[in-house]
């Protein structure tokens, strides 16, 4: 029990030299990109620089012991980040000090939140955020995040927003304010870092463009010509702080923010680690584990000032490349973080903001995807539908209401499928034992106008109910010149609620007073279960249940009944 909540002493026992090497040049690479890249996470977060490198220090080393993934990296990401900002925006706060103490308490906020999920293992829900509701809510929100940085990249003042269309009318209004020497030493930043990374991806861009950024204010004198800079930075490790008594007071409105926070960030750490592991063809992730470990980050990191924290894309890709095989690349790189809070943090005086609009602007590009939602328009428009409403809501609306409208949109639609699933009336194919679909197969298959077999691909609840009812009997309908017996092909229908069994009941009655013999075909050992202990079976007759439709058929029209084993098999339950 001990070693599944610290997985670190499952590893550390088999920990050889070959594996540090990788995991140094790993952590040193992280480390190093952390520093510029959590500063500017923090502004996305409307947060101090220094608060970056604070969720770049604590949350990776708890997550070293308690993690089960080898090469996630840990540290504040934009699409949090964008949260942050998008949820503590809406509250009526005073001042930045206030902002500070509610970002860093949503951080144990939500960390409790994933704790709690991960003991309930309620991982699972998770996979309510379906492939189309991330791809559009992530696209949004990196336009979103990367048209945030507009004021620092033109040097204006640009009143903030997380909706598009008041982002770029408050961008239109500070043209004619747009200092051009910040502005070009943004987009040098941005060409830079492209440069850097199509020459080789190991090279730490970001840092490299940071180092240059501050050369060049510094050696020109740029700030005194209107040049924004960091100037100050504190230095020191973040001190032990308590959740004071302001931040409970508002816990109720934070809520919504911190769910939401929860589930986003550990989709994103779940989904970027499963890949990675994958990759490798490693089965040790456990994602409750995850979720746990996830929690603790936060809830720790926050006591020590940081803010909201998850594995995010480029670290761990990072990470990943340079050779990182252990939790230990996050604690060097947490070394490298600290000591950079101890000893460094002078040397970021003159770094300019425009730069670190530059690292954000590049950074998000990444995660718009385009080619995701072309595939969708070619074969599921239902699908591309959802990816765009979540897509514009979150553009246009707000980041919560985009994902929140679009889990709902997409647990709609799931409602909607199997409220009218898809069912089939089978015919034999020709000399074999096989049923199919007589409109898919018109050419190969037999259809026995006496028989109607018919098969519904779906569990039997009470939202489908009527619908089974209603295509049931559209199509005894449509044969009842001839029609004598029915076939229900159950081999697709995995469970059968009480409103299902009492509609089959009436049902079954119905047509049997009708004259018409009415038999079950392979049905699957949980049906059986229900069929039985629901009385079900009296109502349709042992007879009448068979372990495939090949031998139903044979029996309805020659009477032949199956040897013992299939009789055993189609009567088997769990109350036997």
């Amino acid at each position: 029990m001990f070693k599944r909540l610290f997985p670190i002493f499952e590893w550390l026992p088999e920990y050889n030299q070959s594996k540090f090497y990788g995991d140094l040049f790993a952590g040193l690479t992280v480390g190093v990109m952390l520093i510029p890249q959590g500063m500017a996470y923090a502004m996305i977060a409307g947060l101090p620089p220094i608060f970056g490198l604070y969720a770049a220090f604590i949350p990776q080393l708890i997550y070293a012991l308690m993690g089960t993934s080898g090469k996630l990296g840990v540290g504040p990401v934009a699409m949090d980040s964008l949260l942050v900002a998008s949820g503590l925006g809406a509250l009526s706060l005073i001042g930045i000090d206030q902002y500070i103490q509610m970002a860093v308490f949503l951080a144990l906020f939500m960390g409790v939140i994933q704790v709690l999920m991960g003991l309930l293992k309620m991982g699972f829900l998770v996979n309510f955020l379906s492939k189309p509701v991330i791809s559009g809510f992530t696209s949004a929100a990196a336009i979103i995040i990367g048209l945030s940085q507009l004021k620092h990249l033109l040097g204006t003042e640009i009143e903030r927003s997380n909706q598009l269309q008041h982002l770029l009318y408050n961008a239109y209004l500070t043209t004619d304010d747009i200092h051009f020497g910040t502005f070009f030493i943004g987009i040098g930043g941005i060409l830079g870092i492209l440069f850097l990374n199509k020459i080789s991806p190991k090279i730490p861009a970001a840092l490299v463009i940071t180092i240059l950024g501050i050369l060049v204010v510094w050696g020109f004198e740029l700030e005194q010509t209107g040049v924004k800079i960091l100037s100050n930075i504190p230095s020191g490790l973040p001190e032990l702080n308590l959740p004071s008594e302001f931040v409970f007071s508002n816990i109720n409105e934070l809520f919504p923010i911190a769910l939401t926070l929860s589930l986003v960030a550990f989709m994103e750490a779940i989904s970027v680690a499963k890949a990675v592991e994958d990759e490798h063809n490693n089965l040790s992730l456990r994602p409750n584990q995850e979720l746990i470990a996830l929690g603790f980050a936060n809830i720790v990191g926050s006591l020590f000032q940081a803010y909201p924290t998850t594995g995010g894309f480029s670290r761990t890709a990072v990470n990943n490349q340079t050779g990182a095989s252990t939790p230990m690349s996050l604690i060097i790189s947490a070394a490298i973080v600290g000591a950079s809070l101890l000893f460094l943090t002078p040397l970021f005086y003159y770094l300019p903001n425009a730069v670190l609009a530059a690292i954000i602007m590049v950074a998000v590009v990444g995660l718009i995807d385009l080619k995701y939602p072309k595939r969708l328009w070619n074969y599921r428009k239902d699908e591309f539908g959802l990816l765009a409403f979540t897509f514009f809501i979150t553009l246009t609306v707000g980041i919560t209401q985009g994902i929140l409208l679009g889990i709902v949109l997409s647990l709609l639609l799931m409602v909607s499928r199997t409220a009218q699933p898809h069912y089939a009336v089978l015919g034999n194919i020709t000399g074999s034992k096989y049923y199919r679909n007589i409109n898919r197969f018109k050419q190969d298959v037999d259809e026995d106008l006496e028989v109607l077999i018919f098969r519904f691909d779906a569990q039997l609840y009470f939202g489908n109910k009527d619908f089974f009812k209603s295509e049931l009997s559209i199509q005894i309908e449509s044969k009842k010149k001839y029609l004598k017996s029915i076939i229900i092909n159950a081999e697709s229908i995995n469970y059968i609620d009480s409103s299902g069994v009492f509609m089959l009941e009436r049902l079954l009655e119905k047509l049997q007073k009708q004259g018409y013999r009415v038999c079950i075909a392979g049905a699957i050992g949980p049906v059986r279960d229900i069929i039985k202990d629901s009385g079900l079976e009296e109502r349709i007759g042992s007879n009448f249940l068979f372990e495939n439709t090949y031998e139903a058929h044979l029996y309805i029209r020659q009477n032949i009944e199956p040897n013992e084993l299939h009789k055993k098999i189609s009567h088997q339950s769990s109350s036997l």
